[in-house]
């Protein structure tokens, strides 16, 4: 809304096909500039609101009469009233901020929860929109407050308390200019730890789970942990990568989300400690054409138990980041990154947004915001976009 003084005209009542109509006819006739205009429409009933500009104190009187004598107000089962519009503290707030709030099923005190965050930080929510109802319920507020940092501080400790999931941006298209989505692959992208799956093989599993809980929950050093754990697979048949990239599961989500992404126009890619050998046919499948990830050496068809090349660490994702952003023409700010472990959290802290998917505490606590939902595609809400155009878009040819 106009930080100037200003009427709203708000229509409201059954919804049918005219009513939109006569308001801009009446609206024209009574001749103030439009400024704002906003529609809802819930179960058949309609709330249409129209901002005009009209500074003269007078003016509100003269706009109630025409209202009420036009053929709006005849309309059965509609209603239109008229209110002076001047909030000082409105128009003092900064920015607008646009929460996305997400949860397997949304309660009533899970928004109570939400709005008193708002609210106790003098915030007003200015429009809601229903983004999707499964595989989760999703909605997007538009928040107006003065301390954005304040409030995404709040509603993340609320969210906690809560049990859902809450991410706070700046509101603008800029969030829709976000080209470049950047996962990791373990346990995010991928259903379990490749490392895990080929120490099956070779009978070391319970050694390499140990390793790998502890690198991932930033107990060890990442580079350390990973030659420590190859170097249990030496021996194996390179025949073994082949198996394991076979027999590799997509999180729950991930191919929708991939996909969308790509009909939507951005570009998805993966940035993995795991190995090459068994990332790159994945993303060969999901039509990825990024990737960077640890190269397993293999000599006469046998694992060395050696990485070849420099190690993609915790340091290395960072990077592959910002050289995948660059190669695309995509300001940094502009990427999404999606990761769970410890050796995530420099990629998620140089991306625009950094999502923790299902993760650690200590990198739940470091993101931008999490994602606790089982299902990868949920992504999707934090960008602003609905499951409609989800399913829009596989519609497509």
């Amino acid at each position: 809304m106009a930080s100037s003084p200003s009427i709203v005209v708000t229509v409201s009542g059954t919804d049918r096909p005219g009513v939109g109509a006569l308001l801009w006819r009446v609206l024209d006739d009574i001749g103030h500039p439009i400024t704002d205009i906003e529609q809802i429409t819930v179960r058949g009933q309609l709330l249409l609101c129209a901002e005009i500009d009209a500074p003269a104190e007078s003016d509100l009187e003269q706009i109630l009469e025409q209202l009420a004598e036009s053929d709006l107000a005849r309309e059965p089962g509609i209603s239109v009233t008229a209110v002076r519009y001047d909030d000082p503290v409105a128009a003092a707030l900064g920015p607008r901020q646009m929460v996305t709030v997400v949860a397997p099923e949304m309660t009533a005190k899970a928004l109570d929860g939400v709005f008193s965050a708002i609210a106790s930080l003098g915030g007003t929510v200015e429009r809601i929109q229903h983004l999707a109802s499964y595989p989760v319920t999703s909605y997007e507020l538009t928040v107006a407050v003065h301390d954005p940092v304040a409030l995404r501080s709040r509603l993340i400790r609320a969210s906690k308390k809560l049990g859902i999931d809450v991410a706070v941006q700046k509101a603008g298209l800029y969030r829709r200019a976000k080209h470049l989505i950047v996962m990791d692959a373990d346990s995010t992208l991928l259903q379990g730890e490749v490392i895990d799956a080929l120490a099956a093989k070779c009978g070391c599993a319970e050694a390499v789970a140990s390793i790998t809980e502890r690198a991932m929950a930033g107990e060890l050093d990442f580079e350390a942990s990973l030659r420590e754990r190859v170097a249990l697979l030496k021996g194996l048949p390179d025949s073994v990568l082949d198996e394991v990239a076979a027999e590799t599961l997509l999180t729950p989500g991930a191919q929708t989300l991939v996909r969308t992404l790509q009909r939507l126009g951005y570009v998805a890619a993966i940035v993995s400690g795991g190995f090459t050998q068994i990332i790159n046919p994945i993303a060969a499948e999901l039509g990825i054409d990024l990737v960077a990830a640890n190269t397993l050496e293999v000599i006469d068809g046998i694992l060395t138990g050696q990485v070849i090349g420099p190690i993609v660490d915790r340091a290395g994702k960072a990077e592959a980041l910002r050289r995948f952003a660059e190669r695309v023409g995509v300001p940094v700010n502009q990427t999404v990154a999606i990761g769970d472990g410890a050796n995530d959290l420099d990629m998620l802290g140089a991306a625009g947004l950094g999502i923790a998917f299902n993760a650690k505490p200590v990198v739940r606590d470091a993101a931008d915001t999490a994602l606790s939902v089982p299902y990868l595609d949920a992504v999707l809400f934090f960008l602003g976009i609905s499951r409609k155009e989800i399913e829009a878009a596989d519609l497509e040819p």
